[in-house]
C-alpha cells in the first residue's frame, strides 16, 4: 500500500553571508534556474514575502536564493549593494538584475536566467520571465546587475551514453520510469515540451507526468537528458519532492553534505526518514552517480 506522506517542509539549513561574491560550487545553473521558475505565476503583493499569498521582487529573489544556501538583504536597493557589477554584456545566469521603475533609482529587482531574458515578481502579472531589453518597458529602465554568487555549470548536462554503463548505473529516463510507475501516475499523455522527448520516447510519458508535478524541468536549454545519470544528491532533491517527505527527528550527518551544500536539506530529510543510511564512514556519496540497485533500495524503503 502507497504511503501517504505529509507535505513538504523546507529544512532549515546555514547560509551564505557577505556582501562579496558567494562561492556557490555546490550550486550550479540549473539549481538556480529551476529554483526560480517553480514559482511562476505567484502573484504579487507589496511588502509580501509568503510564497503562497504574494511576494514583491525583492522577497522573490531573496527566497530564491535562500532555496540554494545565499542569503540576500530584503530589499531591492540593498540586494544592489551585494556582489559585484557586471556589464550587460558579460551576464551569467544567476546574475541579479535591476531596474529603475519608480523613477528614483533602484526600485525592481530580478534573476538573469540566459538568453536576454530574467525572471521576477511583477506588479502586473506576479512571478514571469521577461526580456531584458524589452522596448516597451523594461529595456529602458535597466540599471544594472550584480554577482552575488559564481555558479557551477549544470551537472544535469547531457553526458553521451557510451560514457556509462547503464546496465549499472541509472539514467534520468529510468528514474522517470520507476517514479512514474510507484506512484501510479497517469502516462497517456506523451507530447512533452522537451526538445529531446519525442512522442514515440519510452520515456514521454512518464517524463510529462512528472514534469506536470514540478519535478522535473529539464536544464537551462530546456533539455530532459533522458540517457544521461542521475547522482545521490539530484536524486535526493527529487525523491523529497515526489513523495512530498518531511523531516523526521534528527538526522545523521554527511561530512560531504555540509550544512552550505545545495542538498543538504534533501539528504537530511532522507536520512532522517531512514530512506538512506550513506555509503559508511559519514559519507553520503552526494556526487555520486545512482545505480540502479540503489534507486531500486530507495523506492523499496519509499513505498513500504
Amino acid at each position: 500500500m502507497k504511503k501517504k506522506w505529509l507535505l513538504p517542509i523546507f529544512a532549515s539549513f546555514t547560509l551564505f553571508t557577505g556582501i562579496g561574491i558567494h562561492d556557490a560550487k555546490a550550486a550550479t545553473i540549473t539549481d538556480i534556474t529551476n529554483t526560480a521558475k517553480e514559482y511562476i505565476g505567484v502573484p504579487y503583493k507589496y511588502g509580501g514575502s509568503d510564497m503562497r499569498t504574494g511576494v514583491d521582487c525583492s522577497a522573490y529573489t531573496q527566497f530564491v536564493f535562500s532555496k540554494v544556501g545565499i542569503s540576500l538583504p530584503r530589499t531591492s536597493q540593498t540586494q544592489y549593494q551585494e556582489g559585484t557589477s557586471i556589464s550587460k554584456d558579460n551576464l551569467k545566469t544567476g546574475d541579479l538584475v535591476f531596474f529603475n521603475t519608480s523613477g528614483s533609482g533602484v526600485s525592481h529587482v530580478g534573476i538573469y536566467i540566459g538568453d536576454s531574458k530574467f525572471i521576477s515578481a511583477t506588479t502586473s502579472a506576479g512571478v514571469k520571465i521577461d526580456k531584458i531589453n524589452d522596448p516597451y518597458y523594461w529595456g529602458s529602465r535597466y540599471i544594472g546587475a550584480k554577482r552575488v554568487a559564481d555558479f557551477t555549470e549544470n551537472d544535469f548536462g547531457e553526458v553521451k551514453d557510451a560514457e556509462i554503463d547503464f546496465s549499472i548505473y541509472a539514467s534520468r529516463g529510468e528514474v522517470a520510469l520507476r517514479l512514474a510507475d510507484v506512484l501510479q501516475l497517469d502516462t497517456s499523455e506523451i507530447n512533452t515540451s522537451f526538445p529531446d522527448i519525442k512522442p514515440s520516447s519510452n520515456y514521454a510519458g512518464a517524463v510529462e507526468a512528472l514534469k506536470k508535478m514540478g519535478i522535473f524541468t529539464g536544464d537551462e536549454h530546456g533539455k530532459f537528458n533522458p540517457s544521461s545519470p542521475i547522482t545521490r544528491g539530484q536524486l535526493s532533491k527529487v525523491l523529497v519532492e515526489a513523495f512530498h517527505l518531511q523531516q523526521q527527528g534528527t538526522a545523521d550527518e554527511f561530512t560531504d553534505v555540509p550544512p552550505t551544500h545545495w542538498a543538504n536539506p534533501y539528504v537530511v530529510i532522507l536520512a532522517s526518514t531512514k530512506v538512506t543510511v550513506g555509503k559508511g564512514d559519514n559519507i553520503f556519496g552526494v556526487n555520486d552517480n545512482v545505480t540502479l540497485e540503489q534507486l531500486a533500495t530507495f523506492i523499496q524503503r519509499l513505498s513500504q
